[in-house]
């Protein structure tokens, strides 16, 4: 089983672009804080070792779109996903691995900043997402089960 589940903030804006078959693809790094006691935090970052992972996330055609639309340097979000490993030849012939996350599903937690990114409460009036289809539930103050 390869499934990679991670929550953590952008370090930068999201990079989108498109293949020549014209299909989206969004790429952005995700910080991720390693889980550890404060004593072990406050050794590793006395001396300089790292307290977060950086992991690579790419994202693929509407959801790539969506990514690029709602995400800002700042954002968490959860990213469910699959782990890609992969080597290619610098321009003096050494060999470099790459480790990078094919995201399955990304969900959107908070964005960085107040005016941009996405918001639950906004949501249906940035993109009218219900249209002339949402109709509002009355609650008549009784449990339904």
């Amino acid at each position: 089983m390869n499934k990679y589940i991670g929550i953590g903030r952008l370090v930068r804006d999201p990079e989108l672009r498109y293949t020549p078959a014209n299909k989206a693809v969004c790429t952005f790094t995700l910080a991720i804080d390693r889980q550890m006691s404060r004593d072990k935090r406050e050794q590793a970052e006395a001396n300089g070792w790292p307290t977060a992972d950086f992991p690579r996330i790419n994202a693929w055609g509407a959801m790539a779109e969506n990514c690029n639309k709602y995400l800002t340097t700042g954002s968490q979000c959860v990213v469910v996903g699959s782990l890609q490993t992969g080597s290619y030849k610098d321009k003096y012939g050494k060999t470099v691995y790459t480790t990078e996350i094919l995201a399955e599903n990304v969900e959107f937690l908070s964005k960085a900043s107040s005016d941009s990114g996405y918001s639950p409460q906004n949501n249906a009036t940035d993109n009218d997402f219900f249209g002339d289809d949402f109709t509002e539930v009355e609650d008549d103050g009784r449990i339904p089960f």
